[in-house]
């Protein structure tokens, strides 16, 4: 790997197009496929709109106009020093789906994706037609689950998000996550994933993908922000004036699929999300599967998605 790779080297060959979109002041790189309704997928930590290169296909492949995004900060997009908080990702994208020219959009997003769909449909309703959350929780169940959780106590949320903590400190954690070739980021991944991906050649390669992309200049400290943002707002004014007002039930069909063995975020704290949910049934923890459905199962998590999708537009038709 080189030390300092371009930013161009995220848009990977394939059969989808990328393309860069002006949204809420800044561009993002997507990556496109497909016609017919919009879904947009938001990608997590560590990650770049590649990480959902199965679904984008099988999405097209249903009928829907499936599109990948560089989130702020990461990959090809701008990376701006500020607008890490979630009140301006989410602003982001309901930006980009303006910006695509849709009315709504169906959100699915991993991880720090994920809770960022559920952010989305709080803050911007009527832009949102359903949220998949895959390996996230919504972001006050998560913020619930480590402030009733002992940071010692083995298997706590708090004790699984050790890493959110440690990232806090200045400088240090972005050469922690790039030196070695960004080696930190296919160890935290290795913790996360299941025992089955992360034993496999389709890991190695993965992780290869994702090291590279972290090395991209900027994408350290900004991946780190989204962390920073989290933390700190929880002390400030921002923080309760976000918590009011993601704290309702959300009105767009909620599907959320997990891993059992996911390490980071708890399958626990997953279950406790339905709260906060709009019309939807349990959750799907599947047994074996850790932190990255996507990657890990990809034709079953394509399907579970695709289906969930068919039925929300089936519903709408017949209404």
């Amino acid at each position: 790997m080189q030390a300092t790779p371009d930013p161009s080297i995220v848009r990977i060959d394939g059969p989808w197009a990328h393309r860069d979109v002006s949204a809420n002041g800044i561009l993002l790189h997507v990556a496109e496929l497909g016609d017919g309704p919009l879904v947009v997928l938001l990608h997590g930590f560590a990650e770049f709109w590649w990480t959902w290169h199965h679904q984008l296909v099988a999405l097209a492949d249903a009928g829907f106009r499936a599109v990948a995004v560089d989130l702020r900060g990461y990959g090809d997009s701008d990376k701006p020093p500020r607008g890490y908080d979630a009140w301006t990702l989410a602003g982001d994208v309901g930006g980009l789906i303006k910006a695509l020219g849709a009315r709504k959009a169906h959100l699915a997003g991993h991880a720090w994706g994920g809770m960022l769909a559920w952010s989305v449909a709080a803050l911007h309703p009527r832009l949102v037609s359903s949220v998949t959350a895959i390996g996230a929780a919504h972001p006050l169940a998560l913020r619930s689950a480590v402030s009733r959780t002992a940071w010692l106590r083995r298997g706590s949320q708090t004790r699984a998000l050790g890493h959110l903590f440690r990232f806090q400190i200045p400088m240090a954690p972005e050469r922690r996550l790039v030196e070695d070739d960004a080696g930190a980021v296919e160890e935290l991944f290795r913790a996360w994933a299941g025992p089955a991906w992360r034993e496999s050649a389709d890991f190695r390669d993965s992780a290869r993908t994702f090291r590279q992309a972290m090395l991209v200049p900027g994408v350290a400290h900004s991946a780190l922000e989204y962390y920073r943002w989290a933390f700190r707002a929880q002390f400030r004014g921002e923080g309760r004036r976000f918590t009011d007002a993601v704290g309702s039930r959300i009105t767009a069909p909620v599907l959320q699929l997990h891993g059992e063995a996911d390490t980071c975020i708890l399958p626990d704290t997953a279950r406790t999300s339905v709260r906060w949910a709009g019309p939807h049934s349990a959750p799907r923890i599947w047994p074996g599967i850790g932190h990255f459905p996507h990657l890990e199962v990809p034709e079953r998590t394509s399907h579970a998605l695709v289906e969930f999708l068919k039925t929300q537009g089936n519903q709408a038709s017949s209404k």
